[in-house]
């Protein structure tokens, strides 16, 4: 190119002259090339160009000039862009212009094999805005589109094809594609395609019926499905079109994958479908499809197999599994009758043969019917059941819609289904160890969802199998895992899938039966834990049986020595330094603790002290190897058995009776470590503070601490209390130490200090200890933890005006060191504990608290947030759940503020409501409602609100 870029530009975006077609190709070559130095202010001109207002009026020079691919594509985008978005506005003449030039365009391009072969992807761009130009002109204003296309088809069988294209396009746009046409003109296209769908039908049987051209024949197929989602049911049952279907393409390979596709949607035409279609639907659907089929491929796991992975034929099976699927959803009842038996049998084998395929995307189409059949067969067989019960007689049908209809498909059908369900299920969220793409044992990284829901519909398929038949699922399971401790087909896979699957049929089997059936599994599990060598096999081993026992927390109540072995097992793996072992059962322990806490506070039998005892006392070695996550969901865990609130006295079987457990007594043993740490810091500290404070290493221990003890505080309750009294002096002087250091760190160097890591890890420091309070205090209550005694014991502090107080330190902090957790700790105090109950000096109720709340943090953080709607997002949801909670608390408060603050608190409400983020919009809605009510039984307070609103 001679011009420079600059001059390019200005010559292309001068619309008062000729318009260059090769200068305009050289820009977008250069925009194409990757190592032409000036492809970046090239792209920026093709940019300009697109956005100019006038440009479409250039797009079909481009269009006929350009012989640049690209360039053709960007002149055809230009035309599209403005028919979607100006067309509206363009004189009559311009858009009768627009419209005869694209469907000469079409003709031209679609009127011979050469030009239609080469010019394909360019000519399904140009049907596209076509499509564009009749969402705006037809019916209207071009009410004789489908009788022209419909009489240019007859006239040439390539135009025909592309024709086909054409409409097959609209049918998507009108009955497929939400939101880019209002209601009212979507249905008006409706009603105009569906009057005149008799010629469209009429010219696709035409072609099915004489033409020989298989392209035109795939065309059509494919545009007829597109239809036969929407089109009424005659055309569909009352015409030889599902004959023709079935019988003169399916058996042939060429036309077999859209013949499908249209057998398919016919097949999942439910309700309303007439009764009278019902013989049409197995006759001449179902039963031809079934008697080409064993022609084609036999209900083999192996040929179904051999015929995806080898054969070509992966679109085939997906298409023959949602054809099966959905004939079976939808029209299963018409073919179990004695004479259908047979042909519904080999269409489950069908099935079940396909879902034996190894790929993930077929299964899922398969497991979506599994699901629905097995829930609908037990629903039945429960329905029968529950009849025979009550002795009622529903007639001769009720019988057939109970255990009959189980007896119905063979066991060995139900049986192969269960195999299918144990052999592919998919991971649980709970198993943390992986197999990756290179054949190692890793830690899980990311959560995928899809294998979630995937796991969550199994799971659910697999319980109604088993509850069809225990027995068989038992020894389908056993079976399986024999074969992994024998090693004859000792797998990770085969072992993940077997325990994932044990664990999903939790609950689905009576006691006794999970009794037996358990004492076999976790023993087998752990001798095959022992006997495996390899770190990583011993790692996937581990991650299963950890799995397996924290699913069956009913049977691990009932057998307290299991119990002990599994969480001693635990203890141990806690120790294994194999990527995601620690975590699991870490996150099993805590699992196990919930569902099974009484069992460690009570003495049982044939041991010495209740099993927490043991535990508080083993601490030291079970965490030695634990990284700081880790350690927190120990203690977690630990702390939650503590929250079980055993009776006085517990008597066993044998009558033996125990006191209560010293719940102080071993929360402070459990905590003897963190607490011993914390003493040794402060210690350090009192003999040299900034030496000690302001070393990150002590720094890190201390946010380790505080985050153990958070923990503890959210799962063992209100005894924590006893914990916080002998820490809470020295986390205010750690909060305040902190709070003087970053306000100095931001006076010395600005702004930027809060980024520094120094800084960043203090701040952190001041955000776990109001964390810490604010759990406590949301965990608040009797007998340990009072609400008004809490009050009376930490509010005094938290309301000191101070400088470094938590509210003195908020209001004269900059916006960016402005912790949300500050104004998250007010609303729980005001929302759990009685602010009437702090007392004055003089011994008074001190009445002023929540107005000296409102002056340190209400009008300062205002004024961060009423600016925009993007700024601080954690301080605005905080500072208006605050709000709320005064709202609702301490309404009254609110007359002891000034009368400015008064309506601030009104603009501020009246701010939230407008708000895009939807929690600050909706908790706004909340407090104007209190506040409304509030007002209407107040009217010194509705003084102020109805003057200005």
């Amino acid at each position: 190119m001679t011009q420079t870029m600059e001059q390019a530009a200005a010559c292309l975006l001068d619309f008062t002259q000729p318009f260059d077609v090769r200068l305009f190709e050289q820009v977008v070559g250069i925009a194409n090339d990757p190592r032409n130095s000036q492809l970046v202010p090239a792209s920026h001109v093709l940019v300009q160009l697109q956005e100019h207002p006038d440009m479409w009026t250039r797009a079909d020079q481009i269009l006929e000039q350009a012989t640049h691919p690209s360039a053709r594509f960007i002149g055809l985008n230009i035309l599209g862009d403005a028919i979607r978005t100006r067309w509206k506005v363009l004189p009559e003449d311009q858009r009768s212009g627009i419209k005869n030039y694209v469907v000469q365009k079409i003709i031209a391009l679609s009127s011979s094999e050469e030009s239609m072969h080469k010019e394909k992807t360019f000519l399904q761009k140009v049907n596209l805005v076509l499509v564009h130009i009749l969402k705006h002109e037809w019916p209207q204003h071009w009410p004789e589109f489908i009788s022209e296309i419909i009489s240019a088809s007859m006239s040439n069988e390539i135009l025909c094809e592309n024709n086909m294209q054409i409409l097959k396009l609209l049918s998507e746009e009108v009955f497929e594609v939400k939101g880019q046409m209002t209601t009212a003109k979507t249905k008006k296209m409706k009603e105009a395609l569906n009057s005149e769908f008799i010629k469209i039908f009429q010219l696709c049987e035409m072609v099915l019926n004489a033409s020989q051209r298989p392209t035109l024949i795939n065309g059509t197929l494919l545009t007829l499905q597109r239809f036969l989602t929407w089109i009424p049911l005659g055309f569909i049952f009352e015409t030889q079109i599902i004959n023709l279907l079935t019988t003169k393409f399916f058996p042939v390979p060429q036309f077999r994958n859209a013949c499908l596709e249209c057998l398919a949607e016919i097949a999942c035409l439910g309700d309303p479908t007439p009764h009278e279609y019902d013989s049409i639907l197995v006759n001449q659907l179902y039963l031809n499809v079934m008697n080409q089929l064993v022609h084609i491929v036999q209900p083999d796991t192996a040929l179904l197999t051999r015929a995806f992975l080898n054969g070509g034929e992966e679109t085939f099976i997906k298409l023959l599994a949602l054809f099966l699927s959905g004939f079976f959803r939808t029209h299963l009842s018409l073919l179990e009758t004695p004479e259908q038996t047979g042909s519904l049998m080999q269409g489950m084998l069908y099935l079940i043969g396909i879902s034996e395929v190894p790929d993930n995307e077929v299964f899922k189409i398969c497991l979506e019917y599994w699901h629905v059949f097995s829930s609908e067969l037990y629903a039945s067989e429960t329905q029968g059941f529950a009849q025979q019960q009550c002795g009622l007689n529903l007639g001769p049908s009720a019988g057939h819609n109970g255990s009959s209809r189980k007896h119905l498909y063979q066991r060995d059908l139900l049986s192969r289904v269960r195999s299918v369900m144990i052999a592919n299920m998919a991971k649980p969220e709970e198993v943390l160890v992986v197999e990756d793409e290179n054949g190692d044992v890793i830690r899980e990284i990311q959560k995928d969802t899809e294998v979630i829901a995937q796991y969550k519909t199994m799971r659910e398929t697999l319980v109604y199998l088993t509850h069809l038949n225990y027995d068989d699922t038992e020894a389908i399971m056993l079976e399986k895992l024999s074969a992994q401790v024998d090693g004859s087909s000792w797998s990770w896979n085969n072992l993940n899938t077997l325990c994932w699957a044990i664990g999903s049929i939790s609950g689905a089997m009576s006691e006794e039966e999970e009794k037996r059936f358990l004492v076999i599994v976790i023993k087998d599990l752990l001798g095959l834990c022992e006997d495996k060598r390899g770190k990583d096999n011993k790692a996937v081993i581990a991650s299963n049986i950890m799995y397996v026992v924290g699913q069956y927390p009913r049977f691990l109540r009932a057998h307290w020595k299991f119990l002990k072995t599994v969480v001693n097992k635990l203890f141990e793996f806690m120790h294994e330094l194999h990527p995601g072992v620690q975590d699991m059962a870490c996150d099993t322990f805590l699992k196990i603790a919930h569902k099974c806490k009484r069992k460690f506070v009570t003495l049982q039998q044939n041991e010495e002290q209740p099993f927490i005892m043991e535990l508080a006392q083993m601490v030291p070695s079970i965490i030695s190897h634990l990284e700081a996550h880790q350690v927190h969901t120990f203690y977690e865990a630990a702390a939650c058995m503590l929250s079980e609130r055993a009776l006085s006295e517990q008597r066993h079987s044998n009558m033996m009776v125990t006191p209560q457990l010293d719940r102080q007594g071993c929360l402070d043993l459990l905590m003897a470590l963190p607490n011993n740490s914390w003493r040794q810091i402060m210690q350090q500290a009192s003999s040299n503070l900034e030496e000690t404070f302001n070393n990150p290493e002590k720094v890190r221990e201390i946010i380790k601490i505080l985050k153990t003890n958070e923990r503890v505080c959210s799962s063992v309750g209100p005894p924590y209390i006893h914990q916080l009294s002998a820490l809470f002096n020295d986390l205010m002087n750690v909060y305040k130490y902190y709070a003087d250091q970053i306000v100095q760190a931001v006076a010395l160097h600005g702004p930027i200090a809060t980024r520094h890591a120094l800084v960043k890890s203090m701040r952190t420091v001041k955000k776990e200890v109001l964390l810490l309070l604010t759990t406590f205090i949301g965990s608040v209550g009797d007998p340990e933890a009072p609400p008004s005694v809490v009050a009376q014991s930490i509010l005094p502090e938290l309301l000191l005006s101070t400088s470094n107080s938590v509210l003195g330190d908020y209001n004269r902090s900059i916006p960016n060191a402005r912790d949300p957790e500050v104004l998250g700790l007010y609303s729980a105090a005001i929302s759990k504990l009685p602010m009437d109950a702090i007392k004055a000096p003089g011994g008074t109720i001190d009445t002023g608290a929540v107005p000296r709340l409102m002056e340190a943090l209400f009008e300062c953080t205002l004024q961060m947030i009423m600016g925009n709607f993007e700024d601080f997002p954690e301080i605005r949801i905080q500072f208006f759940t605050l709000l709320k909670a005064i709202n609702q608390h301490c309404f009254e408060a609110l007359f002891s503020i000034p009368e400015s603050h008064q309506k601030l608190v009104v603009d501020s409400v009246a701010f939230a409501i407008k708000h895009t983020e939807r929690t600050v919009a909706d908790t706004g809605l909340d407090i104007l409602f209190d506040l409304l009510q509030n007002a209407s039984r107040t009217p010194q307070f509705a003084q102020v609100i109805n003057p200005e609103y």
